[in-house]
């Protein structure tokens, strides 16, 4: 007799979930922007540095969507913040970059198995795909170093 009660109780609790994952992606990828910025500073060549640059762009463009899908879902601009330390050497930088990436990819796919909206979910999983290529750079100039 009033199962719709549940259903929106469970819809609203799911969409708040959704609203705090949004609000920590956004942080982390004004974190990332924040810290791929140092990293490109110290990179041993220009071609890292450039590369580091195209991930740091990607990153803007991830904070950009969420920004937007944020705000349709709460009607409130989110004001980013810092979440995360950033390295002050290059191979630490690479390290945390790497770990960070990796950990992302994860939360993403996580939080798109969890949504039934299409939209949602298709492009955290773009971003997840985005991340994944970030890591395999990352890996790379660290195992360069090494």
């Amino acid at each position: 007799m009033y199962s719709h009660i549940y259903n929106y109780e469970d819809l609203n609790r799911q969409t708040n979930k959704l609203i705090n994952d949004i609000e920590k992606a956004i942080n982390g990828e004004y974190s990332a922007i924040m810290c791929y910025e140092s990293l490109a500073k110290i990179a041993p060549s220009e071609k890292e540095r450039k590369q580091i640059l195209e991930i740091q762009s990607d990153e803007k463009k991830h904070l950009q969507q969420f920004i937007q899908l944020y705000y349709s879902l709460t009607g409130v601009q989110p004001q980013p913040k810092m979440t995360e330390e950033c390295a002050e050497n290059y191979i630490e930088g690479l390290q945390l970059a790497l770990k960070d990436e990796q950990e992302t990819v994860d939360f993403y796919l996580g939080i798109s198995d969890e949504t039934s909206n299409v939209y949602t979910k298709e492009l955290l999983k773009r971003i997840a795909m985005d991340e994944q290529n970030h890591a395999v750079w990352f890996l790379y100039f660290y195992t360069k170093l090494k």
